[in-house]
């Protein structure tokens, strides 16, 4: 029935719309869309956000997801060895899989294991990254407790080609190509990157090497149609990982992953704009010494519509989902379909130096039923240079069909909801100099954890995360940079045991000069120590990244990188090895 009633006001919001105007935007600011679900400068975004352009991408010569967000502050990355190998990542001091991974805002988190399989995601496919600090279950349902991941795939945006070839450590190769064409109409883009390296040791108790092969496609396809638009796209990777095995024996799997969307967008005139998206979303992963195999299938619908005040500017919406999760693993497994209807409803409001978002999402889920979630968030600027924002939200996490039935799984498992507190204080004085201080708590109750006197996994009484940010960023007109200190404590109150694989100190930096046409890079972690599983506590350590690019023509460049340029011993997970100091080199061709 509360359904039934939203759905009613929603439907009712076109007709009250009077003097609606879209929002003024400039060409110079930087727009973001997650935040919100809406186009907004990054400026007014009352919650903490962070982009990643094409350009640091570039740069950054990374070979995959994980190693791109390593140096981002305020997320801890546990990997299970080298290329290729079982990737997570916690942010803000929460779980795993308590941060929503988008692909052009398409959930790719599988029904299975709940984190999303970052480690195969080609940065080569990617034209920015937004990462959104904070719960988000309100704009996007489940999973969203510590923050949102938005992939933006590349477009073509003109008529272009490039492609590329590299080679480095490990007897690692890589190739891309990418291209695309547009017209006053018309525009169809493609990505194609491979990637093949012999890799290297994954486990400190052995000397055997593991390889790894990845083949991603990108397409893009959109038409104007009057004052609307139609678009087709298509991200999927594809290879086979090997890794060791509990009793260290050399096995492999074939891992598939895609995300699949047609989208309809409509601007109603100056009244606001209407959106569609239907999406498939398959995660695979098929062993090849057995017939074991893991497989999340998604078929989504996500509506929203947008109306602009002047000075509000509300945006409702609907998101159906159907999934099957299967698995089959040691000669058992399950087979299991979830359904979820959601409705949600958002404001974004401005006036002079204020201010505000608010927003609420009624999830049914079938197993679970009704679940509300809210975000509350205001800032003012105190003077032209000084704005303070502060923010609560509540979220949740549906626990997924592993975590119900799969090893160790519990049918009898709540879900996991989330309450957090965000204060924010940021001094930009000039276009070029900006402090960020930043204040976050996060309660969550019924936490998931694995308790090894019972082999299942339980729910927990709360846990509590408590964590400060000091940021600093210098934009010049040859060389730029970029500070993070993080102070922080995630635990488990029940048992006054620190949560596992997260730093509680994290400083980051990262350095870019621009030489003439060439540009040199360095990034720097330097983490605290984490607890880990049985007892180990897994000691600090610093880690360095030298990259640089070199013009070598007006169409050919040189990309080159030093991984680990300290040689650093060190683990994100216990008794898996990192990569020593490794480099990679990479020519590029780019018709201008």
């Amino acid at each position: 029935m509360r359904l039934f009633r939203f759905v009613a006001a929603t439907a009712l919001l076109p007709s009250v719309a009077a003097h609606v105007h879209a929002s003024d935007i400039s060409p110079s600011d930087t727009i973001i869309v997650t935040a919100t679900r809406t186009e907004i400068p990054l400026e007014q975004a009352t919650v903490p956000v962070r982009v990643i352009t094409r350009d640091d991408i570039e740069l950054s010569l990374a070979t995959d997801l994980a190693e791109l967000l390593r140096f981002e502050a305020g997320i801890d990355i546990g990997r299970n060895g080298g290329p290729g190998q079982a990737t997570s990542f916690f942010m803000r001091g929460t779980e795993s899989n308590h941060t929503l991974v988008l692909i052009d805002g398409v959930r790719m988190n599988p029904g299975t294991i709940g984190g999303a399989a970052i480690q195969h995601i080609s940065p080569e496919v990617i034209e920015r990254v937004e990462i959104v600090k904070g719960a988000r279950s309100a704009l996007f349902g489940t999973d969203a407790i510590g923050g949102v991941i938005n992939i933006i795939t590349r477009r073509a945006d003109k008529t272009h080609i490039e492609g590329g070839a590299g080679a480095g450590s490990f007897d690692s190769r890589s190739a891309f190509l990418s291209g695309g064409v547009r017209s006053e109409k018309n525009q169809f883009g493609f990505t194609l990157d491979w990637q093949d390296t012999d890799g290297y040791p994954p486990r400190v108790e052995s000397d055997i090497d593991r390889g790894y092969d990845n083949f991603s496609i990108n397409l893009h396809a959109a038409r104007d149609i009057g004052s609307g638009e139609i678009s087709l796209r298509h991200w999927s990777a594809e290879g086979t990982v090997e890794y060791l095995d509990f009793f260290l024996t050399p096995v492999d799997q074939d891992f598939r992953n895609s995300v699949t969307a047609f989208q309809f967008d409509k601007q109603l005139g100056d009244r606001g704009t209407n959106k569609l998206i239907v999406s498939h979303m398959l995660d695979s992963i098929e062993q090849n010494q057995s017939d074991d195999f893991v497989e999340s299938d998604r078929l989504s619908l996500d509506w929203q519509h947008t109306l602009a005040f002047s000075e509000h500017t509300v945006t409702a919406g609907l998101f159906a989902m159907k999934e099957t999760a299967k698995t089959l693993s040691f000669g058992s497994g399950f087979d299991e379909d979830t359904d979820v209807r959601a409705l949600f409803l958002q404001d974004q409001w401005i006036r002079g130096r204020h201010r505000a978002f608010v927003a609420a999402r009624l999830t049914d889920h079938d197993a679970f039923g009704n679940q509300t979630t809210y975000n509350v968030e205001y800032g003012y600027e105190l003077t032209p240079s000084l704005t303070v924002r502060a923010g609560l939200g509540r979220a949740f996490r549906a626990p997924d069909a592993t975590d119900r039935y799969g090893f160790g799984g519990n049918p009898e498992l709540e879900p996991e909801i989330a309450d957090e507190y965000q204060l924010g204080l940021r001094y930009a004085p000039g276009r070029r100099h900006s402090v960020d201080i930043e204040f976050y708590a996060n309660d969550i109750e019924d936490l998931i954890e694995f308790d090894f006197a019972t082999f299942t996994l339980v729910n927990i009484d709360t846990a509590e995360i408590r964590g400060a940010q000091l940021g600093y960023e210098y934009l010049g007109d040859t060389f730029s940079l970029r500070a993070d200190v993080i102070s922080q404590r995630a635990e488990n109150t029940s048992s006054d045991t620190r949560l596992l694989r997260r730093a509680e100190e994290r400083i980051t930096l990262s350095f870019t000069q621009v030489i003439g046409q060439h540009r040199l890079g360095l990034s720097v972690l330097a983490s605290g120590d984490r607890e880990d599983f049985g007892g180990v506590t897994l000691p600090g350590y610093v880690v360095a990244s030298l990259t640089g690019q070199v013009q070598l023509s007006k169409s050919l460049q040189l990309n080159a990188r030093v991984e680990n340029l300290f040689d650093a011993d060190y683990q994100t997970a216990a008794n898996f090895r990192m990569q020593g100091r490794s480099a990679f080199v990479e020519l590029k061709y780019r018709r201008p």
